[in-house]
């Protein structure tokens, strides 16, 4: 029995690789937050995929103590955790100078606590299996700069150091973990998001190489790719779909 505890898993991209890891006929735990119809239909989504069992609950990883309770629940549930996904994220935009200490905290601990101590509850579980993945969605945010998301991407920075230290330290024990960070994907967040500001869309389509956003399911393929591949000797890497964003 395969089984992946995957966060952020109702909307976006964390629907998309819960779908594409049912394909994969792992049994799943599918975590989200405020969003209990559109989890409940992706686990249904996941069942109809080839998932054995695809369980559901809401936890709210802005709150301390909720990551650790999520792992307990996953454990409780299946009795093993193989891959950790820590997809859910938030944004807070604003100008440099605008935010506040309730604006930094929330997003630290959605983006960078709650990834940090999911990893550390389920290595115990992880240790006794024998090894694990952990997989972290950091973002292109974390390697380049945008307007009105400095605390964004510190935390996406943060989290992508945060996988180099932990496959440096956890490499022995049989644990792999790797990044994965998006650059423009069209998920429905960034549709509306950039929609709100004319001409948005269209110049952040130009400044991508490849000429387009990319789907969530391209996300979710590289994602599927470090939780799945055989004998792999990928350890601390972040893997950046951006269509080229990046290298420019």
């Amino acid at each position: 029995m395969k089984v992946a505890l995957l966060t952020g898993a109702s909307r976006g991209i964390g629907r998309e690789t819960a779908r594409a890891l049912a394909a994969k006929e792992f049994h799943l735990f599918l975590v989200a937050e405020g969003t209990a119809e559109e989890l409940a239909a992706a686990a249904a989504e996941c069942r109809a995929a080839g998932a054995p069992d695809a369980a559901q609950a809401i936890f709210d990883l802005g709150v301390p103590g909720a990551a650790e309770a999520m792992v307990a629940a996953a454990l409780a549930r299946f009795g093993r955790v193989d891959v950790l996904v820590n997809n859910a994220g938030i944004r807070c935009r604003k100008p440099f100078g605008t935010f506040t200490r309730a604006d930094f905290a929330q997003v630290l601990e959605v983006n960078l606590a709650a990834a940090f101590f999911a990893s550390q509850a389920a290595l115990p579980a992880m240790r006794a299996q024998g090894g694990g993945r952990i997989i972290h969605v950091a973002s292109q945010m974390g390697r380049v700069a945008a307007e009105d998301n400095a605390v964004y991407g510190a935390t996406k920075a943060a989290l992508i150091q945060l996988t180099k230290s932990m496959a440096f330290e956890l490499a022995k024990e049989g644990i792999q973990v790797n990044s994965v960070s998006p650059g423009p994907i069209a998920t429905d967040y960034n549709i509306v998001s950039y929609g709100r500001i004319p001409g948005r869309t269209e110049q952040m389509t130009a400044r991508v190489p490849l000429g387009r956003f990319g789907t969530p399911a391209e996300v979710a393929e590289a994602i599927v790719f470090l939780a799945t591949a055989e004998g792999s000797f990928i350890q601390g890497h972040d893997l950046v779909v951006d269509g080229g964003y990046t290298i420019q």
